[in-house]
């Protein structure tokens, strides 16, 4: 469990807890339609504030709240979008094909924890790296049709390469 680091902001995010705790676990209730849903963002934008130490500071709490919560509400929907798009190809499979759900588990979080880190790159070096590895194209064709240097495509595939191998790290 995290803890803040000094009992000032210990205070200050226990009463900003108390005081919007059950209005943000609503906002989301309603915004998800799910209970369960709602509760784990709840806790997860309380998880953020909490370990960026920032409750002391605040003085709008809900906007800061909700501002946080939508982040995390975003990130939820892409997920759910991204789950979507993955068990209507799996359902396009023949049967034999077809992954085990213990295979299809994990196919699903590498999915998601790869668009993470996609979008942990910036807007070059996430299409340097999507033509590169979906596309299959060249170096040179790729420095070509984004008119930068080889040594640029070298480089942000470098980027690209080192957040997948963070990625694969991570439990």
């Amino acid at each position: 469990m995290l803890i803040a680091r000094h009992p000032v902001h210990k205070d200050a995010f226990s009463e900003v807890y108390r005081e919007h705790h059950g209005w943000l676990f609503h906002w989301l209730w309603r915004k998800l339609g799910c209970r369960s849903g709602a509760a784990d963002l709840t806790q997860d934008t309380f998880v953020r504030v909490l370990s960026a130490d920032t409750a002391a500071d605040l003085r709008e709490p809900r906007a800061y709240l909700s501002r946080v919560a939508s982040n995390l509400l975003a990130n939820h929907w892409r997920h759910v979008a991204l789950e979507r798009e993955y068990l209507a190809a799996l359902a396009a499979q023949p049967e034999l094909l077809a992954p085990s759900p213990e295979e299809q588990a994990t196919m699903m979080d590498t999915l998601r924890r790869l668009d993470d880190m996609l979008r942990g790159l910036s807007d070059k070096a996430r299409q340097v790296f999507l033509l590169s590895q979906l596309e299959g194209m060249p170096y040179a064709a790729i420095a070509s049709q984004m008119s930068i240097s080889e040594r640029m495509v070298k480089k942000y595939m470098a980027q690209a390469m080192f957040q997948c191998a963070l990625m694969a790290d991570a439990p």
